[in-house]
């Protein structure tokens, strides 16, 4: 899934070199938080939130169909100040 994700928001960003992925697993939830600079983070959640939606549909389909759930989350880089 981590594979999926990667490929898909690399897709959708201009600086796919900048995001990081990481993985947490919070009790029975496996949870993807993408850190993306902050001129990145409109493209993936789309207008009116739809393509994050989408691509969380995805995500918990993928899931369910292993016996699990997921969550994806997004988290702004923090820009130095300069």
């Amino acid at each position: 899934m981590k594979e999926f994700l990667m490929f898909v928001v690399g897709q959708l960003i201009d600086r796919p070199e900048e995001m990081i992925l990481r993985e947490e697993n919070r009790g029975d939830i496996h949870s993807f938080l993408l850190e993306l600079p902050p001129s990145e983070v409109g493209k993936v959640i789309g207008k009116g939130g739809h393509t994050i939606r989408a691509i969380r549909n995805l995500l918990g389909a993928a899931a369910a169909r292993h016996g699990g759930r997921c969550a994806f989350e997004i988290v702004e880089q923090n820009v130095p100040a300069g």
